[in-house]
C-alpha cells in the first residue's frame, strides 16, 4: 500500500467531501488502516482480560463515516478528530447498553456487540468517564475536546492544536489542567 502525506489525504478527504466516489476508493484502505491504528492504541491502555477488538470499533466507526456526505473537511486531522469523538460515542453507548442489560434491561444488539464484549467494570468506566467529561464540557468545553482527540483519539499534541485551532503550548496546558480535574472528578465517583 502507498503512503500518502498528510497534504494529499486531506485533498482526498476534500474531495470525498465533493461527492468524487474514486476520492472515497483511493481513501479507504488509508482510512481504515489509521483508524485501526488508532484503535488499537486506545484499546492496549485497556486491562488484561479485555476482548473488545479494534476491528469491530474500527467498523462501526467507519460504517458511521461512510454516511456523512458533503462534509467540508478541513484536513486529515479534524478527520480523525470527528473520528475519536465517534469512537467515543460507541464505546460510551455500548457500556451504557452493557450495564442497562447487565440490570435486567433489554440490550439493543448493534455490530459490535456480534463482535466483542466489555466487562461490566469496564463499562462503568466508560460511562463515569463520559459523564465527568460531560460534566468538564458544561463549563470548558475545549478541555474537553482535548481529552477526546488525545485519549480516544490518540493524536498528538500537534494534531489536536491543528484540530481545534491553538497552539502546541496551549493545547498540552489544557490536557494536563483537564487530567487534573478528570482525575479529581472520577476519584469522587469511585
Amino acid at each position: 500500500m502507498t503512503t500518502l502525506s498528510p497534504k494529499e489525504i486531506t485533498q482526498l478527504l476534500k474531495a470525498w467531501g465533493n461527492g468524487d466516489q474514486s476520492a472515497l476508493a483511493q481513501l479507504t484502505p488509508l482510512v481504515h488502516a489509521e483508524l485501526h491504528r488508532l484503535a488499537r492504541r486506545y484499546l492496549s491502555r485497556e486491562s488484561p482480560g479485555h476482548t473488545l477488538q479494534a476491528t469491530a470499533l474500527v467498523n462501526e466507526a467507519y460504517m458511521r463515516l461512510i454516511d456523512w456526505q458533503h462534509v467540508e473537511w478541513q484536513n486529515r486531522a479534524h478527520f480523525f478528530g470527528v473520528s475519536a469523538q465517534l469512537m467515543r460515542h460507541i464505546l460510551v453507548d455500548y457500556a451504557r447498553r452493557r450495564r442497562s442489560h447487565k440490570r435486567g434491561g433489554e440490550a439493543i444488539e448493534v455490530s459490535l456487540e456480534q463482535a466483542a464484549v466489555i466487562s461490566s467494570e469496564r463499562a462503568a468506566d466508560f460511562v463515569a468517564l463520559d459523564d465527568a467529561l460531560t460534566s468538564l464540557a458544561q463549563f470548558d468545553e475545549r478541555k474537553s475536546r482535548v481529552v477526546e482527540l488525545r485519549f480516544f483519539g490518540g493524536l498528538s499534541i500537534e494534531e489536536t492544536g491543528e484540530v481545534l485551532k491553538i497552539s502546541p503550548a496551549t493545547v498540552k496546558r489544557e490536557w494536563s489542567l483537564a487530567q487534573a480535574w478528570l482525575y479529581r472528578e472520577l476519584r469522587k465517583s469511585a
